[in-house]
């Protein structure tokens, strides 16, 4: 549908980028300038709670994080940069699969994206529940956090619940290991420092009287820092190994960064504050917005090229118990629903974006 809308509007269309990522090309003047624009393709495995006519029709499926929005309006600037043709250079429109998997915008670039059609400055939006609707929050330095995730098998000897004396108790040190993780926040790393560590899931034992051999357990790291990711990690394995051992049991641990941490050009984020002024007017833009703890991809194409990530507001609720505001529920949640409103106001943020930067 996309890349037959592109094509339609007189924009070249590359398929195929990274699986099934697109990437529509168009050229004014003859500045050798270029931008990109990027949006986020992908829905989430939930299940919609909402009745509306417009729910999803995909069983098990729904746009939960507003991405569809994020196409909507990224088509909408391109549908008018190809009829006004204002600015000098070329523009590059991203549309990219799996933000939610981790491997979207990632396997773009490992494809040749910047490559094949290089930039010189990036930018993306995120609807953003929680703030005004149609506000444009930005800031320089971090926007969002790393991801990384942890898994934990601690293996022991299991036994009669009823004489634990002759048994290793997986799940006894297991506990002991999870209570511990949570001291590398708060002593292991400097105050100054945002860091989340959170177990998530864990699965051991499957009947009453019996302690099991094995329980494994996982969860996930957030910082603004790949240097204190990397020792939260050093610190995590000393953690899990030694108070196994402490147990007499013994712990595999294993460690993945996921996400890198988005991470905002300082001048890239001074200039998209500056076209969110003429677009929302300045009382609109936020820019003293907190970092969020949550994660993108996009900090991937941040890593290779200058550029800013921008939120829009996407509603703030009510004062009601019940409350179902236009765009107030949380991202990620089966009531969620994209406020429209913002539709012209992210491709008008984006169009100036364009027209500014390739003036």
């Amino acid at each position: 549908m996309i890349a037959g809308y592109l094509a339609e509007w007189g924009i070249s269309v590359t398929e195929g980028i990274g699986i099934s990522g697109i990437v529509g090309t168009l050229k004014a003047g003859n500045s050798p300038r270029a931008i990109g624009l990027r949006a986020d393709m992908d829905a989430l495995p939930i299940n919609e709670l909402n009745a509306f006519p417009w729910r999803s029709q995909v069983a098990g499926a729904m746009h939960a994080c507003g991405h569809d929005g994020h196409m909507a309006m990224l088509l909408g600037a391109a549908r008018y940069l190809s009829k006004t043709k204002n600015f000098d250079g070329t523009v590059h429109f991203i549309f990219q699969p799996a933000e939610e998997k981790g491997w979207g915008a990632r396997t773009m670039i490992e494809d040749g994206l910047f490559k094949r059609f290089p930039v010189d400055a990036i930018f993306g939006v995120h609807n953003w529940p929680g703030l005004p609707a149609g506000a444009i929050a930005v800031r320089p330095g971090p926007m969002m956090a790393s991801s990384s995730i942890f898994k934990v098998v601690v293996t022991g000897k299991g036994g009669h619940a009823a004489m634990p004396h002759k048994s290793h108790d997986v799940i006894l040190a297991s506990s002991h290991i999870i209570v511990a993780l949570q001291s590398i926040a708060s002593r292991m790393v400097s105050p100054l420092q945002s860091v989340v560590v959170s177990v998530t899931e864990i699965h051991g034992g499957d009947t009453l009287n019996a302690l099991p051999s094995s329980l494994f357990f996982h969860g996930t790291v957030r910082t603004y820092d790949t240097g204190i990711t990397d020792i939260i990690a050093e610190k995590m394995q000393e953690i899990v190994q030694f108070t196994a051992q402490a147990y007499g049991c013994q712990a595999d641990f294993e460690f993945t960064p996921y996400y890198p941490p988005v991470i905002n050009n300082s001048d890239m984020a001074l200039f998209a504050q500056q076209v969110a002024n003429n677009v929302v007017g300045q009382d609109n833009v936020i820019t003293d917005i907190e970092p969020t703890t949550a994660a993108e991809d996009f900090s991937f194409m941040l890593n290779e090229v200058k550029g800013c990530f921008a939120f829009i507001g996407n509603g703030m609720a009510g004062s009601g118990k019940n409350d179902h505001s236009p765009g107030a529920c949380e991202l990620h949640n089966a009531n969620y629903d994209f406020n429209d409103a913002l539709l012209p106001i992210g491709a008008s943020y984006f169009s100036r974006l364009v027209e500014t930067y390739l003036s």
